[in-house]
């Protein structure tokens, strides 16, 4: 499966996993359920899905010690939609959002956007359980519109107010006729009263293009970090019996908000998972002396140094999109990388002939934190931060380099190998 079709069909965290989930399937993974007893077989594919916005995906020796983990998210930045979010003032009607993640707030005016993610519905029979349904637009049904400079002729250089001026518009009438709520019920063919509550997402319904002389540039929303969620499942898919003990992919969301929820990084999941299939396979009193021949991947974007901006990257350790995989470290540990893991890395890099490059942040210039040192805390595991280098990173539409993404995959073969 290409990168584009992920990309394009992954418009909410719900929809990224769904996606995987099908692609897993369609490949003879099989789903298993939290808590049941069923062992797993040595060679095949299996996921589980604790939390509908996270997955793992597994394949297990239980002759062989140690785990190979790779991580990335699932999550993007976006807009989510509010309570009672409709907000009618003739003639225009409008949807009262906020902002997911640390997203390039003007990139986002002006776009064609969808909105997509969860829906939950009453069941009268019982309140604990209530109905799911996954929605998506399918086309735009919104857009934020800028300000003319006309109108402003310093609106270039204000503060952008988020409640005032990114707040989506969805029609001209009457709410009565046009219902937000209403609407979505009548794309999902329930009654509007039904719908209890929702977690949506706008998303850019721009679609994945080739860009520059050569077609060097892949230009798209969402590459942050789903590039990374398609290369974990791609490689795993295309792996069949683990070196290891466990070859496991871990995706998590709500990294763009600093990881800490049920279904986030910043939870024991990762740790309650992997002793569940340490159970399985009856194994559990060696899953700690197993850390020592394990080693774990956070795999996100990487900054490339930007043409226009060079004084914002460091003086030496600087990566360019084409120039392959990342490898990130950091004195204060924001990535996870030391001196052991970068070795392996450039090690298997080296061998196999996979372009590697290596990225530190200009010092005083922190940049932002990964899944690696989160789950590290929980996994004391040998890791490290890699990933594809990017312009643009939280724009409405990133850009990054095609090869970079081939370069990634083969990594992710010969790491699970």
């Amino acid at each position: 499966m290409e990168l584009k079709e992920y990309l394009e069909q992954g418009v909410s965290p719900y929809h990224v996993v769904k996606t995987a989930k099908e692609r897993l399937q369609a490949m003879g993974f099989r789903e298993l359920q939290t808590g049941d007893m069923e062992v797993p077989e040595a060679g095949k594919g299996y996921f589980i899905s604790p939390y509908d916005s996270a997955f793992f995906a597994f394949r297990v020796n239980p002759e062989k010690q140690g785990m190979r983990i790779a991580l990335a998210h699932t999550d993007s930045p976006s807009f989510l939609v509010k309570p009672n979010p409709e907000m009618p003032e003739k003639p225009y009607l409008r949807i009262n959002v906020e902002p997911y993640g640390g997203m390039l707030k003007r990139t986002w005016f002006d776009r064609p956007l969808g909105i997509a993610g969860r829906v939950i519905l009453k069941n009268e029979a019982d309140a604990f359980s209530p109905k799911e349904m996954y929605f998506d637009s399918e086309s735009p049904w919104f857009v934020i519109p800028s300000l003319a400079p006309h109108l402003d002729h310093g609106i270039e250089t204000e503060k952008i107010d988020e409640q005032k001026c990114l707040i989506p518009l969805y029609g001209i009438g009457e709410k009565e006729s046009i219902s937000f709520l209403g609407k979505i019920a009548e794309k999902l063919s329930v009654k509007e009263e039904d719908i209890l509550t929702y977690s949506l997402y706008l998303y850019n319904t721009d679609p994945a293009e080739k860009v520059g002389v050569q077609e060097d540039f892949l230009l798209a929303p969402r590459i942050d970090n789903i590039a990374s969620v398609a290369a974990l499942t791609e490689a795993l898919i295309h792996t069949e019996m683990p070196e290891v003990c466990l070859d496991l992919i871990a995706c998590f969301d709500n990294e763009e908000i600093g990881s800490r929820s049920k279904q986030g990084a910043d939870s024991e999941l990762l740790k309650l998972v992997i002793e569940d299939l340490y159970r399985r396979m009856g194994k559990t009193e060696q899953i700690i002396s197993e850390y020592k021949d394990s080693m774990m991947l956070s795999v996100d974007g990487a900054h490339a140094v930007h043409p226009n901006f060079k004084e914002k990257s460091d003086v030496t350790a600087q990566v360019v999109p084409g120039g392959g995989v990342v490898l990130k470290s950091s004195a204060s540990q924001r990535y996870v990388t030391d001196s052991k893991a970068s070795a392996i890395i450039k090690g298997l890099c080296e061998k196999h002939k996979i372009p590697v490059q290596e990225q530190a942040n200009r010092s005083g210039a922190p940049g932002g934190q990964t899944l690696g040192p989160i789950a590290s805390s929980y996994l004391p595991v040998l890791a490290a931060d890699i990933g594809i280098p990017m312009l643009a990173m939280h724009s409405a539409r990133e850009l990054a380099a095609g090869k970079d993404y081939d370069a990634l995959y083969r990594l992710m073969t010969v790491f699970f190998g």
